[in-house]
């Protein structure tokens, strides 16, 4: 009975341990980190959560049992195939941890890349990871890896042909990441005339958010041989028209002069548009009742630009009033002939 003693006290000592670096010691070491101010630094707390408890549980059942073998309670091959499993418990831990990180700093680094998707990137490094991790066990347990590996090839081309469609996805996301012509935080619009901005491109799916607060589900292979228009590059500022119409009486340089006063001043004023760009007018026809001419405003991406058509429009309303610039309404004249001139 003294002889399990000694197993019994490793056990309860990796118990406690284990609770008290949940409790106690990851807590202090998060404090520890965040003085640190590294980028990524609560990565490495959440990534140790829950692992520390096995590690040292796991230490535990480790000295129970080489105490355990020393006095002769177990046998020899009872005691390498309880170390097998503690040490595959304790690989499995690490690979979980690894995982976490490997996860972790794709999405941090994808979020400093500008509109790089994380969600699809992320999962690929955890799937990396936890292949790796695995096999490593195996060959741990004794296993060879090699007949594995070679399966695996052969299991792998009959996986892509039953999940055809699902790699063409994955690929086609792949595919529009690494060619940058979608990234999250886009505008596009599908040759549907759907659009709206990206917000996420996953292993099988891009999603996009309309302005009323949709979401277009758009399978990747479906996107990537689409045409669209991405209207965030090759950058976000995009250049705003609006159309104007004058009256026939109107003195055209008058009209000029005052609506790119209006135009500079909604320039500056806006927060929506470009302060450095300069505005201008060109004259484009003789209308059938006004002269029309096109304003040309710069934005700082896609959405703005209603702000800033909204502005205009009600400022330069004003002040074509007070110029006396007339807006002419739609206009025809019809002559009627009198029958009786026939006659």
């Amino acid at each position: 009975m003294k002889q399990w003693i000694v197993p019994v006290a490793f056990i309860l000592i990796g118990l406690i341990a284990g609770v008290i670096s949940e409790r106690v010691l990851l807590n202090k070491l998060k404090g520890f980190i965040a003085r640190t101010k590294l980028p990524g630094n609560e990565l490495f707390i959440l990534s140790l959560r829950g692992m520390t408890f096995i590690w040292l549980v796991v230490a535990g059942f480790s000295g129970a049992v080489i105490s355990l073998h020393v006095n002769g309670l177990i046998s020899a091959s009872v005691f390498a195939i309880l170390q097998k499993i503690l040490t595959s418990i304790f690989l499995y831990s690490v690979t979980i941890v690894a995982a976490r990180l490997a996860a972790g700093f794709v999405t941090i680094l994808s979020q400093k890349a500008e509109g790089v998707s994380a969600s699809l990137l992320s999962n690929l490094a955890r799937i990396v990871v936890f292949v790796f991790g695995i096999l490593t066990i195996l060959q741990t347990l004794g296993f060879s890896i090699t007949p594995i590996l070679a399966t695996l090839g052969i299991g792998g081309l009959a996986v892509a042909l039953a999940f055809q469609d699902t790699l063409s996805n994955l690929f086609s996301g792949l595919y529009l990441i690494i060619s940058r012509q979608v990234r999250t935080g886009d505008y596009v619009k599908l040759e549907t005339g759907q659009e709206g901005y990206v917000i996420d491109i996953t292993w099988r799916n891009t999603i996009i958010k309309e302005l009323p607060n949709n979401v277009i589900i758009v399978p990747n292979t479906k996107l990537a041989s689409a045409i669209f228009t991405n209207y965030h590059l090759p950058a976000k500022e995009i250049t705003v028209q609006v159309q104007v119409g004058v009256s026939y009486q109107s003195d055209l340089e008058q009209v000029e002069q005052v609506t790119l006063e209006v135009a500079q001043e909604v320039m500056q004023e806006v927060s929506q548009c470009v302060p450095d760009f300069k505005p201008f007018i060109r004259f484009q026809s003789f209308g059938e009742f006004s002269i029309n001419l096109t304003v040309f405003l710069r934005v700082n991406e896609f959405f703005d630009q209603n702000i800033a058509r909204h502005e205009f429009i009600k400022r330069l309303h004003k002040r074509y009033q007070q110029e006396r610039i007339e807006i002419p309404f739609p206009s025809r004249d019809l002559y009627l002939k009198d029958k009786q001139e026939d006659l």
